[in-house]
């Protein structure tokens, strides 16, 4: 049994559904959690997200379902299986949705949920009040996991995501790489999963062209129905998979980023990023918390339109617009020297 405050070496079974990003930064959760209580787990999610839970040493066991395609009775059929299966383990619940509640309510065993501050969310989503946005910003979501079994929440510093790289996904990333030379190098993350979180396409031109104009190598990554940059070896777009973009990303001297899934990942094998935000807001949790990230942003009345960048923009997407390949070039720089 896990009380708040024991130390108890044991294992407990994580439900994190949701998107990359979302399970990318339960990880550094569970490493404190090994290291603060003796901790081992068994994590379910989505097909997909294991990539990143591979080689954690405080998971045990990955158990991958697919809820999205189920009927809410095969789900909690589903549940009660799962239940029956892990009869008498602990459940933490790190996504507080109603699929996940199904599953807590058919649980033979304690369930510890987080603070998901929803309805605080709601208010700060629809007011933009100060008041609401300076109580979400005292914890981002990392922190906010902890508190499932911490009542005092962690350091940012202590929990920042971990994915544990082994030497093949190092010797695949050698192999992406191996038509780019030299350092220093820096990776560029163009796409996003909804348009209104990216920055302009031509603003991601503009900064290789500056790029390259100063001698610094460069490397596009991730996945786009469109490569921005298909006629360079330099674009890795759809090329590689989750644990050798990892890698990739550990080689490279910082990330410059949309409000994206790879901005998580870059943070779980340490390197620096450049987070470019536009809808979104820090209330809202899932800013990069690293000693030597740096965020653009603009303190536009408009933002935060949304909580995900779902929403479509009516300004000209002015919030992204107006931060320059210049003022990146320059944080680039500035994280170089650092």
């Amino acid at each position: 049994m896990i009380r708040n405050g024991e130390k108890q070496g044991d294992t407990a079974v994580v439900v994190r559904l949701g998107h990359l990003g979302d399970v990318v930064l339960a990880t550094g959760v569970l490493d404190w959690w090994k290291r603060t209580r003796n901790l081992s787990f068994v994590f379910i999610t989505r097909p997909g997200n294991a990539d990143v839970l591979e080689e954690h040493p405080a998971v045990k066991e990955i158990v991958e379902v697919e809820p999205s395609g189920m009927s809410l009775r095969a789900w909690i059929a589903q549940c009660k299986q799962l239940s029956r299966h892990f009869h008498g383990l602990p459940l933490i619940d790190l996504h507080g949705v109603l699929r996940t509640r199904v599953l807590a309510q058919c649980w033979r065993g304690r369930v510890f949920r987080y603070p998901k501050k929803g309805i605080l969310r709601r208010l700060y989503g629809t007011t933009r009040m100060r008041l609401f946005a300076r109580a979400l910003e005292q914890t981002n979501v990392p922190q906010r996991y902890a508190m499932a079994l911490d009542k005092v929440p962690p350091g940012r510093i202590e929990l920042l995501p971990k994915i544990h790289l082994n030497d093949g996904d190092r010797y695949a990333a050698l192999g992406a790489l191996k038509d780019i030379d030299g350092t220093p190098l820096v990776a560029l993350h163009p796409y996003a999963t909804h348009p209104a979180k990216q920055w302009p396409a031509e603003y991601w031109e503009e900064l290789a062209s500056q790029l390259d104009l100063a001698g610094i190598n460069w490397v596009c990554i991730g996945r786009n129905d469109v490569p921005l940059f298909s006629e360079t070896p330099r674009d890795l777009t759809n090329t590689t998979g989750l644990r050798q973009t990892c890698a990739v990303l550990e080689r490279a001297d910082v990330l410059v980023t949309n409000d994206s899934g790879p901005m998580h990942l870059a943070a779980g094998v340490r390197t620096p990023v450049v987070a470019l935000f536009g809808p979104t807001a820090p209330a809202w949790g899932f800013y990069p918390a690293g000693r030597n990230d740096m965020v653009l942003e603009r303190p536009l009345k408009c933002r935060p339109c949304s909580l995900h960048g779902k929403r479509g923009c009516t300004n000209g997407l002015e919030c992204l617009a107006s931060i320059t390949p210049h003022e990146a070039m320059v944080a680039i720089q500035n994280i170089l020297t650092a």
